[in-house]
């Protein structure tokens, strides 16, 4: 996933020009949530700091390391395996999401949790489990923080949910049968075993693998924790620590939201999560191109494909295609938003809450095409809004995901964030099952052109000759 310029930092002259076209830094005012006054730092014309040791490129978890089992090895393999290049994008190709599995009987292991290695394709043992376990297997996902922040700073956080969310769409692509988006981070924390208080994880969201019982993340809740991550072996300056402080936030369960006892680990009650359809799969349309010839691969095979094209790919897709990526986009994210009626993070059955006050309105989706009218001024406008990837201006169409305020809740803004990855997500998959050029946008600030509240984007195009997947 591209974040400024050749998916890197800008280059000192860039980053001026964009901070001075871009609004200012927020002050923090009174009334002011700590997740608002993050956000619109976020989208500011403030340049990120100095970067700092960004640690291993993935967890050095002690121990053996297993193979992945027969029922889960090509679902993981086709989903979050590989090194710097893998098949769900991030920023930087940082890759700060890790995938904690939680194994009950009949997949191949021993029940337990395990810590995933993705770079190796191996499972770490982080503790076996006993009592009457439930069937199928779970990912927690969790991030760290350090990874991304290091390189973009105030910048980071957003990126982090937004990699959670195309490492969701990477895994119900490539076969897992739901996910949840907005289960509460003790939830999450404590169903992957990590120990209370800060490990330098911080558990974002949760995947089915294969088919269980709609409570089996409150179950693992309630068993004691797992062996935890190795300790950080650098200092964590201010901007990194701050990162942890709004992860929290996104996180806590929502205010005055009533939560019954399903669970309990150390007396903390836990609501079930609310688990959603994959919704991501690439639209049966998708499977032939413009003139009726059989398109690429499956949803499967075009996620493990997936690679984010180097820029430029000015030529503009035809109408079909574009459709196609648009749509497939629009479907992922209504499936993510919670059921009608449903509280984000309630049990079934429970009392509905005021679900517009947690997740919030669905994302908006705007497609910018480069032959309209008033395109190339826009274009150099959002070029510039995106931290000032010139490289935009150069693009066939752009696909924007747009509508959480700076004003948002905490539980609105993680919403529409993982949400925006997401979409983003199986809208690339379907991009590249249609032969076109893609990349990922994930860093956003406030100025002209464009949609307000700009949270996600997918650049698309035709390939020119000198392109090469990243």
């Amino acid at each position: 996933m591209s974040s400024e310029p050749a998916g890197s930092r800008a280059s000192s002259t860039s980053r001026a020009s964009s901070a001075s076209f871009m609004s200012p830094a927020p002050r923090a005012l009174p009334g002011r949530s700590p997740v608002s006054v993050a956000l619109s730092l976020a989208r500011s014309g403030r340049v990120p700091g100095p970067r700092f040791p960004a640690g291993p490129q993935t967890t050095p978890w002690p121990g053996p390391a297993l193979p992945v089992p027969g029922p889960l090895d090509r679902l993981l393999r086709r989903s979050l395996a590989g090194g710097r290049l893998r098949p769900a994008a991030s920023a930087g190709a940082l890759h700060p999401v890790n995938a904690h599995l939680l194994l009950g009987a009949g997949t191949g292991l021993p029940p337990g949790r395990y810590a995933y290695q993705p770079v190796t394709h191996r499972l770490h043992p982080r503790g076996a489990v006993d009592g009457n376990v439930p069937p199928g297997a779970l990912a927690v996902l969790t991030v760290t923080a350090r990874r991304t922040v290091s390189q973009y700073g105030h910048r980071g956080w957003p990126l982090l949910l937004l990699d959670t969310g195309h490492a969701a769409a990477a895994l119900v692509l490539a076969g897992a049968p739901a996910w949840c988006p907005d289960a509460d981070g003790a939830l999450l924390a404590a169903a992957a075993g990590l120990p209370s208080g800060r490990c330098g994880e911080h558990a974002l969201a949760a995947v089915r693998l294969t088919p269980g019982p709609e409570d089996a993340l409150a179950w693992w809740a309630a068993r004691p924790p797992g062996a935890p991550p190795p300790p950080d072996a650098h200092p964590a300056p201010p901007v990194l620590r701050h990162a942890w402080d709004v992860l929290d936030a996104l996180t806590a369960p929502a205010r005055g939201r009533a939560v019954p006892a399903a669970r309990r680990r150390g007396g903390a009650p836990y609501p079930d999560a609310v688990w959603r359809a994959p919704g991501a799969a690439v639209p049966p349309e998708a499977g032939t191109g413009p003139d009726g010839a059989e398109a690429g691969p499956d949803g499967a095979e075009a996620v493990a494909a997936r690679r984010s094209a180097q820029p430029p790919f000015p030529g503009v897709p035809d109408e079909t295609r574009l459709a196609a990526v648009a749509r497939a986009a629009a479907a992922a994210a209504a499936a993510a938003h919670p059921p009608r009626g449903r509280a984000t993070g309630a049990p079934a059955g429970a009392t509905a809450g005021a679900t517009a006050t947690t997740a919030g309105p669905a994302l908006a989706w705007d497609l910018v095409r480069a032959d309209a009218p008033g395109a190339p001024r826009r274009a150099e406008d959002l070029a510039r809004r995106a931290a000032g990837q010139a490289w935009l201006t150069r693009t066939g169409a752009l696909l924007l995901a747009h509508g959480c305020p700076d004003d948002a809740g905490p539980a609105h803004v993680r919403h529409a964030h993982l949400t925006a990855g997401y979409a983003v997500g199986a809208a690339q998959a379907t991009a590249a099952r249609l032969g076109l050029a893609s990349r990922p946008v994930g860093s956003w600030q406030h100025g002209p052109g464009g949609p307000a509240h700009l949270v996600h984007a997918l650049a698309l195009g035709t390939a020119t000759e000198g392109n090469s997947p990243r």
